[in-house]
């Protein structure tokens, strides 16, 4: 089990958590955790739109687990699934900068509007602490490098605005309401349960499914482009500690979460290609329009504030994974 170590303190058996996108990629790793650790009640509410009832499946018999099928377009399925929660773990929405150039109208109604009905659903039902899924694309434009979380560019996605929105909806919410809120803008997080079919598949994903199929693997551009992946359970970890980290007025609302170090797609692909055992090349194709050149994380301040240490690095996550899509998806 890789969610073995607690990263809360103390006992959480008497809490209540809600996950929204629980259902998710990283909703469902949240799930994992916290009934792995005892939480007193842990409540999903995913519409499954992009997420998968067979990630929840496992969890079904336990005691302490609920799932509400509904949209957080619906401020009566917000409300319903905040009633007596004590977190909110707000992992729900339309991913994916290519999508949302595609359908900007339907990223912004579940980014922005489901955002913010979850964001009074939660104040109306008086929830201790709010943490939501930000994105490092609100850097956009910014050559700075490292990221760091005080300045950032140019979005260059309609995804990219939504996450900005966010950021500025929860500043608000936290001086307008006296609410505790804090986002996480993850970097390119990976690992079990990242589902490698539809149109809007992540790189890792693609390649693993590409290069245990033995299929055609593409990459955008010329794959000098740089990124800091990050696996899931570090993003668990940087979720629950935002959950339980003590605040003061003045620390910072959002933090970067990586591991603050950077590969290329092509140097990445050789890496899966080795892991994988494969002698597969990959295929170039025309850049996407709307993604980031190079990214690189600077941790210090979720580190400071959060008590965020990353433990997995890319190499062993990538491991981790490939063992669990073989088992998942090839049966060996």
């Amino acid at each position: 089990m890789i969610y073995q170590k607690a990263y809360h303190p103390g006992d959480i058996s008497n809490l209540s958590f809600l996950v929204t996108g629980g259902a998710g990629f990283i909703g469902s790793n949240l799930v994992e955790y916290l009934l792995l650790h005892k939480a007193g009640k842990v409540v999903v509410l995913d519409n499954y739109a992009t997420g998968f009832a067979s990630n929840l499946e496992a969890f079904k018999v336990h005691p302490n687990f609920e799932i509400i099928e509904g949209d957080i377009r619906v401020i009566e399925d917000c409300n319903k699934a905040c009633k007596g929660i004590d977190y909110v773990l707000h992992q729900a929405a339309l991913g994916s900068v290519p999508r949302s150039v595609e359908n900007p109208i339907a990223t912004n109604s579940v980014n922005v509007d489901g955002y913010l009905n979850m964001l009074v659903a939660a104040r109306d039902a008086k929830v201790k602490r709010f943490v939501y899924a930000s994105s490092s694309s609100v850097y956009g434009d910014s050559k700075i490098l490292p990221k760091v979380e005080t300045q950032i560019g140019n979005p260059l996605s309609p995804y990219a605005v939504t996450k900005l929105l966010n950021e500025l909806y929860a500043d608000v919410f936290a001086k307008t309401y006296k609410m505790e809120i804090t986002g996480l803008r993850y970097f390119n997080i990976f690992g079990p349960r990242q589902n490698p079919g539809g149109a809007y598949a992540a790189a890792i994903p693609l390649f693993m499914d590409a290069l245990l199929a033995n299929k055609p693997a593409y990459i955008n551009g010329d794959g000098g482009q740089t990124r800091d992946f990050t696996f899931v359970v570090n993003a668990v970890e940087a979720n629950i500690k935002a959950l339980f980290a003590t605040k003061h007025d003045g620390d910072p609302m959002v933090f970067n979460v990586a591991v603050s170090d950077r590969i290329s797609i092509k140097e990445l692909f050789l890496v899966l290609k080795s892991v994988a055992g494969s002698n597969n090349d990959a295929i170039h194709r025309e850049e996407r329009p709307g993604d980031i050149r190079d990214s690189l994380a600077d941790i210090s301040s979720a580190k400071k504030y959060l008590g965020y240490n990353p433990q997995f690095k890319m190499e062993d996550g990538l491991k981790i994974t490939m063992d669990w899509f073989k088992q998942a998806f090839y049966n060996n």
